[in-house]
């Protein structure tokens, strides 16, 4: 014996051919057991074998509609044929060497530039949404000299631990502090407020979402962007725009922001520019912005990425963009965006169980109230109630999966709102799939009696299993 430990390893193969339960049982053991559970919960862990633009199927060939869209990430669908086919063409180019300058990298950084607000010239890339907000304030306080950030109440910029120091949930915060401390947080929609923070001129920069999608798919007022885009520059403050889920066409503009007109200083970018293909994160700012922080060979390497800018990624990203114009995807977005807000609004009229429905192209939110409790929350100590209140958006999208075979999700910082963030591909067809299904669903049980019943079985098992 050489004393060399006998590995048993998985092959590719192997790994493509795991079952549900295997699947379970290796989240439990190896990987993360409480999310494993959470899904399981209401039997949301489907095993899906193919995916192919709105589309999905699972291992018994059953087809579902994918109304979530990888949270903003798919807006060409999955598996868009000509984004892996611009793969196909770079698979014997270098992927990863950073002793050169990348040809990909700069014709994305150039395509960029062409769609981007006004003034946006300059790319720096990553791989996630969170990597390109810490880029973003690190970018606005080497440029500005000054400490302080400001966000806003219920928005979500990100888990790493600045991204997360301007995400406003205490839920994600909490456990993780002291995150940090130049920090402060204003109301979503409140120009005063943030003015009365600003006017100290103390502030590197604002960081806001052109509407919340974590938050609830929340709208600000006509004019807010305008606004804060006035106070920024009025107290020397950058603005930064958070892009991550709004940007590419999702509501019905390239960029949410140039619905008000408005330029920020700096804006975030990554989900759908992969092409839903590759990670890809990205923020782009002002040559004057750039300059003053990474601007010169001294200081063109205080932030890096080892995989930021990769042949892959940028590939995917160039395809998507071109997609994306070529089929005025974000024209589709807002027809369709209308189309269906109109269809939701005549059902919020109809079922009082559905307390507001807002959004902006194809980026819409709809918010339940609470359900009437019942024999369930007697039966539970009004268990059922407590994880209703945390839940609601779950019980919704579960029975839109289990019982319609439509894939939706809540939002993180409001579990009561379950998203609609289709692909912007989508057909008027399968729009009005997911309308009759909410209309068929609310209708037979319009004080959300059924779903409580439906999901009582999972409920109590976790309720009184949960020393396990």
């Amino acid at each position: 014996m050489n004393g060399k430990k006998e590995l048993n390893l998985l092959s590719l193969e192997e790994a493509l051919t795991l079952d549900r339960e295997r699947v379970r049982g290796y989240y439990r053991e190896y990987s993360n057991s409480g999310f494993a559970k959470t899904l399981s919960l209401l039997d949301f862990d489907k095993n899906f074998v193919k995916a192919q633009g709105v589309y999905l199927w699972d291992s018994n060939n059953n087809r579902y509609l994918d109304f979530l869209g990888g949270y903003g990430a798919l807006n060409l669908g999955h598996n868009h044929p000509e984004v892996i086919a611009s793969l196909e063409k770079i698979k014997d180019v270098p992927n990863i060497l950073q002793a050169s300058l990348n040809k990909l990298a700069a014709g994305l950084a150039y395509n960029l530039a062409q769609i981007a607000p006004p003034g946006l010239k300059h790319t720096f890339f990553s791989n996630s949404g969170a990597e390109a907000v810490e880029g973003a304030l690190k970018l606005a306080r080497i440029s500005t000299g000054r400490k302080k950030f400001v966000y806003c109440d219920n928005s979500f910029h990100g888990k790493t631990f600045g991204a997360l120091s301007v995400t406003g949930r205490a839920k994600y915060q909490e456990p993780f502090k002291p995150l940090l401390s130049d920090v402060e947080m204003v109301p979503f929609g409140d120009v005063d407020s943030l003015e009365n923070v600003l006017k100290n001129e103390d502030c590197a920069c604002f960081i806001v979402e052109p509407i919340q999608g974590e938050g609830g798919v929340i709208v600000p007022p006509d004019g807010y962007l305008k606004k804060v885009r006035d106070v920024c520059s009025r107290y020397g403050t950058l603005l930064i725009i958070d892009e991550i889920q709004t940007g590419f066409g999702r509501t019905g503009y390239m960029f949410a922001c140039q619905r008000e007109n408005i330029s920020p200083d700096i804006m975030c970018l990554a989900k759908s520019l992969g092409g839903g293909i590759m990670p890809i994160g990205a923020f782009i700012a002002t040559e004057d912005v750039w300059e003053k922080g990474f601007g010169g060979m001294e200081k063109c390497l205080l932030h890096t990425s080892t995989f930021g800018g990769n042949s892959w990624a940028m590939a995917a990203g160039i395809a998507s963009i071109n997609i994306i114009v070529r089929d005025n995807l974000a024209y589709e977005a807002k027809e369709k965006g209308k189309y269906l807000l109109d269809r939701l609004n005549k059902l919020r009229e109809k079922y009082p169980i559905i307390k507001d429905i807002r959004g902006q192209g194809l980026l819409i939110g709809i918010e339940f109230n609470q359900p009437e409790k019942g024999i369930l929350d007697k039966i539970t100590g009004g268990a059922v109630t407590r994880f209703a209140k945390e839940y609601t958006g779950s019980l919704v999208a579960g029975e839109l999966l289990n019982r319609y075979h439509i894939v939706t999700a809540y939002t993180l910082n409001n579990p009561n709102v379950i998203r609609l963030e289709p692909p912007l591909i989508i057909s008027y067809e399968d729009l009005d799939l997911v309308a009759n299904a909410l209309d068929e669903m609310l209708g037979s049980n319009p004080t959300f009696t059924r779903l409580a019943f439906s999901s009582a079985r999972a409920i109590l098992g976790s309720i009184f299993h949960k020393k396990e």
